[in-house]
């Protein structure tokens, strides 16, 4: 078995995290660690998990000497505070997947300006895998730190990376209009995340240097192998999970719908967690939520020569959770479905 430490093990996404391991054949959940709730049992704070074998461990505090017998520790934490556990964990020979934005960029400089802090382990960025299986799939397999990716950026990266690598786009800038549902934001009390707050209303915030922009550049960049700018626009949703992106592109030349999803198939055939839609059939968050999928849509605008791509995922999982396990079975050389073959919940 492989044995798994979880640090910020209280948030939603290291929730998730143990949820899904919980259920994993192949993994033992040994540690789970929080700064701020260290001395309880996860059931108080996951009430979900009561009754669950999961449910009876005992949160510890955030100190490696308690990971001695992980073979990989899961980092759902603050930027920050991954770059400086990291080395840790790999001077022990343990390997690493950091959930958090500290290892998705290989410019320490691009990530200090975005980010507003200095990095803490500069000389790891090379080494760092982005953890897009569906696009690095190969150097996950060899992998000791992996940088999950963002939410945002994996709706809108797998919506536009068979556009970009076929070179089929005619402008080098990419537009994306994303909602995502409130948790997301994360589970901190913040005043404009109370329920009072959100329910019944729909808002644009980040604008227009939210920190994903960064990170959809530089993918978007090396994918295409040449220099790509977004315009992205994110939006919260008065909903729990679940996260909807529209993307603008130009064509370089005149296609019809029916060529590019052909194109679209033949870059993702095989890929066990991206779907491309057929006609007339469009995403919908509910038809990803509890799941690890990415359902995309295309439709070309013939008359502004635009194509318009729609992305649907679950930010908790695709988004987050889902994904890590998903980079976890990759650095194992386990099955890449293994605990996540989930069937979504409906209505």
């Amino acid at each position: 078995m492989i044995k798994v430490g979880i640090i910020g093990v209280n948030g939603y996404a290291g929730g998730e995290v143990l949820r899904l391991l919980a259920r994993h054949p192949q993994v033992e959940v040994a540690v789970v660690a929080s700064r701020s709730q260290s001395g309880r049992e996860i059931a108080t704070c996951f009430p979900s998990m009561r009754g669950n074998k999961v449910g009876d461990l005992q949160i510890v505090p955030v100190d490696p000497t308690e990971f001695s017998g992980c073979d990989l520790v899961m980092l759902a934490v603050p930027h920050g505070v991954a770059a400086e556990l990291a080395p840790v964990f790999l001077h022990q020979g343990k390997k690493v997947i950091d959930l958090g934005a500290d290892f998705r960029f290989n410019d320490p400089l691009v990530y200090e300006d975005w980010y507003g802090i200095k990095h803490a382990a500069p000389d790891l960025l090379n080494e760092a895998v982005y953890g897009l299986p569906e696009l690095y799939r190969a150097q996950i397999k060899e992998a000791r730190l992996v940088g999950n990716p963002g939410c945002y950026p994996t709706s809108i990266l797998l919506g536009t990376a068979p556009l970009l690598k076929n070179g089929l786009q005619e402008v080098e800038l990419l537009i994306a209009d994303s909602k995502s549902g409130v948790s997301g934001a994360g589970r901190s009390a913040k005043p404009e995340l109370q329920y009072a707050e959100v329910e019944g209303d729909f808002k644009a915030y980040g604008l227009v240097r939210h920190r994903h922009v960064a990170e959809i550049e530089a993918v978007a960049t090396a994918i295409a192998g040449r220099e790509v700018r977004a315009s992205f626009t994110p939006h919260l949703v008065p909903m729990v999970r679940g996260l909807f992106s529209t993307i603008h592109l130009v064509l370089k030349e005149e296609m019809t719908t029916a060529e590019l999803i052909r194109v679209y198939q033949d870059f993702y055939q095989g890929e066990p967690f991206v779907t491309i839609l057929p006609e007339p059939d469009l995403p919908q968050t509910k038809a990803v939520n509890y799941t690890n999928n990415c359902h995309i849509s295309l439709r070309v605008d013939s008359r502004t020569k635009q194509l318009i791509i729609l992305s649907a995922l679950d930010n908790l999982l695709k988004g987050a959770a889902g994904q890590a396990i998903q980079n976890l079975n990759l650095m194992f050389g386990l099955e890449e479905t293994l605990g996540l073959e989930l069937v979504g919940i409906w209505p």
